[in-house]
């Protein structure tokens, strides 16, 4: 078992979970599409809203993990599920109709007052995960869309039970080496 990010704050995170748990998990400072990991050493691999909706070129780091997964192993991987983005960020009544294409592939950037980009997050449809799973060499296993939970009734940044009942907000691919 072992654990890697990009940013070394996320890493510090895991030390004091470590502590507080009292278990230990490795952790290494890694890029998503050069992982330092040796070919076919793991039998399952997880990514919950990690590299993936960050990066330019999402099949790097597909090929990636295809490349540390034994014959057989499992990648499970959450992204936030594309329909979102074809509407606004607004839990109420608003963020029920679409303001945009779901087809536009503009990233969303945030950018600091000397106009560098802070946080870049791409938008790819499902056919274009798919597109990008198959072309890795994994296979699709799995997907899941959940739906809001019955009787959730806390209001969650753009999301509500009002919209979360209407439009999901993750989908969960299951991709199989």
């Amino acid at each position: 078992m072992a654990a890697f990010d990009i940013s070394h704050r996320q890493l510090r995170h895991s030390q004091r979970l470590d502590l507080d748990t009292g278990l230990r998990v490795p952790v290494v400072q890694a890029d998503a599409e050069s992982l330092p990991f040796a070919p076919a050493s793991f039998d399952l691999a997880c990514s919950a809203f990690g590299a993936l909706p960050f990066v330019a070129e999402p099949l790097r780091v597909l090929l990636e993990v295809r490349r540390v997964l034994r014959p057989g192993g499992l990648f499970v991987f959450s992204v936030s599920h594309p329909i979102r983005w074809a509407f606004p960020d607004d839990p109420g009544q608003r963020g029920l109709t679409s303001d945009r294409s779901y087809f536009d592939r503009t990233p969303y950037e945030e950018r600091d007052d000397e106009g560098t980009p802070t946080y870049v997050e791409h938008h790819r449809t499902m056919g274009d995960w798919i597109s990008l799973v198959v072309a890795s060499g994994l296979t699709v296993r799995g997907l899941l869309e959940p739906e809001w939970p019955r009787g959730h009734d806390r209001v969650w940044g753009g999301w509500s039970p009002l919209r979360g009942r209407h439009l999901p907000g993750t989908a969960i691919f299951t991709c199989g080496a």
